[in-house]
């Protein structure tokens, strides 16, 4: 995918509102689907200052749990999916690093989509990590689109 093309996939996924509960309707969405598929993920569903909701299925590891940290302190960083900010990075060459950032703080890597609030913006990142970068990626756009058509 594209960044223009990411950016249209996520679009229609803002939130009217966010809160604790929206929060682990969306984990166990997400928990739902990864044990249906027998994904070995970590799924994380923070702020800066807060986790909403954390799980570590059968077959994730420590590293998956460092790679969602990671992930998601870019994307609470940037305001944009880690996918988006590593596509970018990619076609200009440079690197989280190059912007001050330190690999062990933060990944370029897809896996953390901002939970973006209508007329608000981003209040906090959904981040899965145990997969492929798009995979982790694609599977929190899959949770988001179930979260939405329940609170439709």
């Amino acid at each position: 995918m594209t960044v223009d093309e990411l950016a249209e996939e996520l679009a229609p996924l803002a939130l009217k509102r966010f809160n604790e509960t929206i929060a682990l309707r969306l984990g166990a969405l997400l928990v739902a689907i990864a044990e249906a598929e027998k994904m070995p993920v970590v799924i994380n569903i923070r702020s800066a200052n807060r986790t909403f909701f954390h799980a570590a299925l059968p077959g994730s590891t420590a590293v998956n749990d460092n790679w969602a940290r990671r992930k998601s302190n870019t994307a609470l960083y940037t305001g944009q999916a880690s996918m988006i900010v590593t596509l970018r990075f990619q076609a200009s060459g440079r690197t989280l690093a190059i912007e001050g950032l330190s690999s062990a703080d933060y990944a370029e890597s897809g896996g953390a989509v901002p939970l973006v609030v209508d007329g608000t913006g981003p209040v906090a990142v959904c981040t899965v990590s145990g997969l492929t970068q798009e995979a982790d990626h694609a599977l929190v756009v899959r949770g988001l689109r179930a979260l939405r058509a329940e609170l439709a």
